[in-house]
């Protein structure tokens, strides 16, 4: 598995559409703000077939520190969720039966 950062995706999109990198840029970063500003107030987002993000709020909570065992208290917390679309889901389970399936016996 490789990461691939949003660089990357801009030159993507830049070269499959024609649309200057610069451009493409500026839109991907404008959606980006514009997810971060609507979960942060607190909206839930659809992509149909991608799937949705939804603000969540962990409660606090008390843990404890593995190498001291002393006990902690964790705030409260927002975080984000989200749950996979329809597409999604299916392009991950056909990468992953790609991966397990047996490679094919070619005789000659």
């Amino acid at each position: 598995m490789q990461t691939v950062t949003k660089k990357e995706l801009v030159d993507r999109i830049a070269e499959d559409t024609g649309i200057k990198r610069v451009v493409v840029k500026d839109v991907v970063q404008k959606l980006f703000d514009e997810i971060i500003s609507e979960l942060g107030n607190g909206n839930r987002l659809e992509f149909r077939d991608f799937g949705v993000f939804e603000p969540r709020e962990r409660a606090a909570r008390s843990a404890q520190n593995p190498k001291t065992l002393q006990r902690v208290d964790v705030p409260a917390k927002r975080t984000v969720k989200f749950k996979v679309g329809r597409l999604m889901k299916l392009k991950m389970q056909e990468a992953l039966d790609a991966a397990q399936a047996p490679a094919s016996d070619v005789s000659a």
